[in-house]
């Protein structure tokens, strides 16, 4: 509550403080993302991103469900847009590739790395599944006012889960994909059909 950011190192080895002392002085721009969630309380705990639909709301009696800070999150000394988001096709089969596409901007000040992050969300299915799953990341430079078409290949195999049997399979039905820069800060949204 009393600071505007903090630098989370975890084990940065013998050469740690050299490339704090970078960050902090502002000769590197950090681009490091969380692997984990971090809880606002132990209250919380287990809190993961990836949770199973629970049938109620993510709120407790009292406070919030929200993370204090989200899977995937980090933080820049610049800023990115994400826009045209394209998606061929939107109704794939077996053997198909599905191609996603975005422009990722550099709208401030510095050079950075943006990990764009895809995330999924199986519509309807068989059984529970998770309410959002990381299914692909990439690091991408910018130099400031830069832009880049992002893409982003799946196959069926890539939406694939082990039903009750424990066999793989993909289901026929929509899959909601999710881009953005963290599991909570999604800026593209797009749904794609699986036939079989």
């Amino acid at each position: 509550e009393n600071v505007d950011a903090l630098l989370d190192v975890w084990y940065p080895g013998e050469a740690g403080g050299d490339a704090v002392a970078a960050l902090l002085f502002g000769k590197e721009n950090p681009s490091g993302r969380l692997p984990i969630t971090f809880p606002k309380s132990v209250g919380q705990l287990p809190l993961n991103y990836n949770h199973l639909p629970t049938g109620r709301g993510d709120d407790y009696d009292t406070e919030s469900g929200q993370a204090q800070f989200p899977f995937g999150f980090g933080l820049s000394y610049t800023n990115f847009t994400y826009s045209k988001l394209n998606v061929w096709p939107q109704k794939f089969s077996e053997g198909d590739s599905v191609i996603v596409s975005f422009t990722l901007t550099n709208t401030g000040k510095y050079a950075g790395d943006e990990v764009a992050q895809v995330y999924c969300r199986d519509e309807v299915s068989s059984i529970a599944r998770p309410t959002k799953e990381l299914k692909a990341f990439q690091r991408i430079h910018l130099e400031p006012n830069e832009s880049k078409v992002v893409t982003f290949s799946f196959t069926s195999k890539d939406f694939a889960f082990l039903d009750e049997n424990m066999k793989s399979i993909v289901e026929p039905g929509l899959f909601r994909l999710m881009i953005g820069s963290s599991s909570k800060r999604i800026e593209l949204r797009t749904i794609i059909e699986f036939e079989e």
